[in-house]
Formats: C-alpha cells, structure tokens, sequence
C-alpha cells in the first residue's frame, strides 16, 4: 500500500475544474515533483494535501487514514505536514534559531530536546554558524535553508514545497537544488514538491508526474519521462524537441507529405492514421553531403539561423513544407544561413506519439 493516495481527487472553483479526478500512489520516503504549466492544477493539488482547500470529489489517504474527502476534511493542523512556500515566511523578530524553533515550542517540547533538535537540523542544513542572525541579515539560499531546517525540525510524516526556489537567481536555484536532494537523501521524508522548472525535476526527483489542464499526463522515473515521453504534451515540455507530424505508414514507419518516411524504434504509432515523432534537438546528426547509410531517415534542409554557443552550434533549418527543425552540431560544424545541410535523424532516437 503507498503511503500517500490521492483517488479520484476533485477540485472546482465554481464552474472551474482547477483539479479533474486524479488518482496518485506515493510511497513511503519518496520525493515527487509535480511538474506543469501555470495553471495546470499542481498548486491546488499541493494544496488539497496540505488541508489548506477542501476537496469536492475524491479522497487523499495518508497511511491507509482518510484526511480528506467530500465529506470531512481533517485540518492542516492535525495532518503533521510541513509546507514550505515560495516567500520562505520566516519570522523577522526572530533568529535562525528561534525561527526554527518556533514548531517546537508550540508542541510544548522540554527546552533541552528543542536545544538538541534544533542544533541537528542547523548542523545538517550547515546553519550552525548563522543561528544568532536575523533573516533580514542572510541571502536568499540561506533563508531558504532556514525555511527548510523549520520544515523538517518537526519530524513531518510529509513535506509539501511550493515553488521553493523561484525567487532565487539562476545560480542558486542550481546550488539548492542539490541541497534538497542532499537533505532528502539524508532525512527520506516523503516529500511532495511543486514545480515549473523541469530542471529542478529532473535534479530532484525520484518521482515526476507531469499535468496539464487539471489532470495527469504522464508519471514516471526523470529517465522514463525525460526518455520515453507518452504524449506530444510530455515531449515538448520536458527538455527540447521537435515534433514532426505525419500519418501511419508500414509497421512503426510515419510518413509525411515532404517525403520524408521516419522509422521510429520506440513508442506506439497512433492507429488512426494521423500521428507525430518526437526527436530531440541534440539527436539530430548534422551533415553537408548526405549521408550514406541513412536509409528512410534523412532529408535535406535549408539553414534559417545557427547560433555560436561556445560548446556547440545551435541550428533551425527549414523542411520542404517550411516546417522547421532545431538541431545542435559541435562547434566545428559551421554552415552559415541560407545554405543546405542534410539532417539524419537516427531511428533508435524517434518516438512514435500516438497521442
């Protein structure tokens, strides 16, 4: 049995569905990213677990006890859940210390285990150092660490993170990103983390569902999702690719109207006829003369732009049709705009989407 279930879990705001009956199994100690668009119902369904909004379908169990459903709805209180959120909320009065703390004390624990607790957690967060300063006297990582070292202070059965780091600059958004999953590794509390970031997913992840419009489009392993997305939706938004339309040809061949006939080693053919291949950028082989054993899997193109990105080039070429496609080449492959390449797209790198 996992631990946390979500079955059939609804949200409406009004005529709104914000959350469309999904169902969702997370086991004990795991760490799962919810990962969409804004909009897209991963912060209602964050805060449907927390106990912040009431469900209007479905149930949300917790170690085999309903905490929610349309019928009663167990307060956020008596969930022993930590959330963290994007504004870090920490007290400006009070200290690293008495910021993390403050949990403690309202469960009324002896001084001498709240000292112990909190010098733990400060060690573990690498805040030792900083437990006399105010937040007002810290950056950004740091009041983050302090946000994370209240959060798991109190021994939560689940931690819930919205959009931690957003309003972190690039650099330590990389830097925290490791943090957490350090912390994580160290502590294994089952962890429910909202994103739009899939970098952050990928970094951070055991578990990444993907939604869109309120529902689940795909949930696996970084590598499933990143590797064998199931929807043209998951392939877009997880790392850069093209997606080439065309119609069903023989066995797991699509054809389109340019001529160009795409054998794709993985994935499912959709069986009305109409379908699309996912390829992605870094796949595509870039060539001047066409080439040799390419078989079904090459066509010529017309370079629109390339861009000098230290490690590599980076490629738009045009299709027949006037479809484009991105593909990146290494430095010393340069052919300037208006001139032909051929591209290969090798066939144990497309994806047959059948939706």
């Amino acid at each position: 049995m996992a631990f946390l279930e979500l079955a059939g879990l609804r949200k409406n705001y009004g005529a709104f569905q914000a959350v469309k009956g999904i169902d969702l199994a997370v086991e004990k100690g795991q760490l799962v990213c919810l990962l969409g668009p804004s909009g897209c119902g991963k912060t209602t369904t964050l805060r449907l677990i927390a106990g912040f909004v009431p469900a209007n379908g479905g149930e949300i169990r917790v170690g085999g006890k309903v905490v929610s459903s349309e019928h009663s709805t167990v307060p956020p209180e008596g969930r022993n859940m930590s959330m963290i959120f994007q504004s870090y909320a920490l007290w400006p009065h009070m200290t690293v210390f008495q910021n993390v703390a403050y949990g403690l004390k309202l469960r009324k624990l002896p001084a001498d285990e709240v000292r112990r607790r909190v010098d733990e957690i400060l060690a573990s967060t690498r805040l030792s150092a900083l437990a006399e300063r105010y937040p007002g006297e810290l950056s950004g990582g740091q009041q983050q660490r302090v946000s994370l070292a209240r959060a798991l202070v109190i021994k939560p059965e689940i931690l819930l993170l919205d959009e931690p780091l957003s309003n972190l600059d690039a650099n330590l958004r990389e830097e925290m990103r490791f943090e957490i999953r350090r912390l994580h590794d160290e502590f294994r509390y089952t962890t429910v983390y909202v994103t739009h970031d899939q970098s952050e997913a990928m970094t951070t992840a055991d578990l990444i569902v993907v939604m869109n419009d309120g529902l689940i489009e795909q949930a696996g392993s970084p590598e499933d999702i990143y590797a064998r997305p199931e929807t043209e939706f998951v392939a877009r938004f997880i790392g850069g690719t093209n997606i080439l339309k065309g119609r069903r040809g023989d066995g797991q061949t699509v054809l389109r109207d340019d001529g160009l006939a795409l054998v794709c080693r993985s994935g499912t053919v959709a069986p009305d006829g109409q379908t699309a291949v996912s390829v992605r950028h870094h796949d595509i082989v870039l060539s001047k003369d066409r080439p040799g054993d390419s078989g079904s899997n090459a066509a010529a193109g017309t370079v629109v732009r390339q861009i000098y990105l230290g490690s590599h080039r980076d490629y738009l070429v045009s299709l027949k049709d006037g479809e484009t496609v991105r593909a990146l080449a290494p430095v010393d492959f340069a052919v300037p705009a208006g001139q032909e390449v051929w591209m290969r797209f090798p066939p144990e790198r497309c994806r047959a989407l059948s939706r």
